[in-house]
């Protein structure tokens, strides 16, 4: 990082949807201001900001963080999925101040909001790499559509009332087949989000896995898996059955006909995310589910 502070800049991402995050959002400026370091912000929300929180306005495509420190987010995990897609393409680490409900990809919630952004103008934060997954979409062996994601991948019915009929494989063969309303192929770090809705187990992010969890399967065999990150992870759409929904991280869809696969592996670019905190996981994951721990004493003495 340079060490000239009028040089630094960081991209603003806010969901200005609530009122209340826009008066944050200038309340966060004028605190990166004060600390020497630019704004910029993008050009669907700079309408809903005030022109004294940036002193530049962008695209939102994938040279939107080109050249800025970091990516600044003021929301929920929505944003943070968003702001991701932005950060990925340009290399740079992504921070999140949640603003919403529960946000396990956001490093602060609101009350530690200024706390963040003392530790970005003191350059005091360290930076970690969590696993995505590429994922491509076939129809008779012509690529579809190619994407990726930070939390899952899932093949879902197109419709309510139909069942989804699907082939599960791995590494090249067939595991199961069965009706369900889905299938999700997440990573650790999805884990704790739909995955973990449709009954997925929890995995530490620092675990290099990927998780097959079906939703609402009508099969004896249909617990979810995990299997390894170097591992082609396929679902194929029954021939004879019902077009599907392929959604990458509940923002990107592509419509599946009949007989389409999914192909989902390790993805090659990783997402960079900022972490201002050291202690573990398991203390995150207690205090963002609320769990009970009361009794609990901890390690015997000697």
């Amino acid at each position: 990082m340079s060490s000239d502070p009028v040089s630094r800049e960081i991209l603003l991402v806010v969901h200005t949807g609530r009122r209340s995050n826009v008066l944050v959002a200038q309340e966060v400026a004028a605190r990166f201001a004060a600390g020497g370091v630019r704004l910029r912000v993008l050009e669907d929300e700079a309408p809903d900001l005030d022109p004294s929180c940036f002193a530049q306005v962008v695209l939102a495509d994938e040279k939107a963080a080109e050249g800025t420190e970091l990516v600044f987010v003021l929301g929920g995990d929505g944003t943070l999925l968003r702001a991701a897609e932005l950060a990925r393409s340009a290399g740079v680490p992504v921070l999140g101040v949640n603003l919403g409900r529960v946000g396990f990809l956001a490093e602060a919630d609101s009350d530690a909001l200024y706390e963040a952004i003392t530790h970005v103008v003191d350059r005091d934060y360290e930076v970690e790499e969590r696993m995505t997954v590429d994922i491509t979409a076939l129809v008779d062996g012509e690529v579809l559509e190619s994407t990726w994601a930070l939390n899952e991948a899932s093949v879902e019915k197109s419709t309510r009332e139909r069942i989804l009929d699907v082939v599960v494989e791995v590494d090249g063969r067939p595991v199961s087949a069965f009706g369900c309303d889905g299938v999700l192929v997440a990573t650790p770090t999805g884990s704790t989000a739909y995955a973990f809705s449709a009954g997925g187990p929890v995995v530490w992010p620092d675990v290099q896995a990927l998780l097959v969890v079906p939703s609402n399967a009508h099969a004896l065999f249909a617990r979810p898996l995990v299997v390894s990150p170097a591992s082609v992870v396929a679902l194929e759409v029954d021939p004879e059955g019902h077009p599907a929904v392929l959604c990458a991280d509940g923002r990107r869809t592509v419509n599946l006909p009949p007989g389409a696969r999914v192909e989902v592996v390790g993805g090659r670019t990783p997402l960079r995310l900022i972490r201002l905190r050291q202690g573990p996981f398991t203390d995150r994951l207690v205090e963002k589910f609320e769990l009970p721990v009361q009794g609990w004493r901890g390690p015997s003495a000697g």
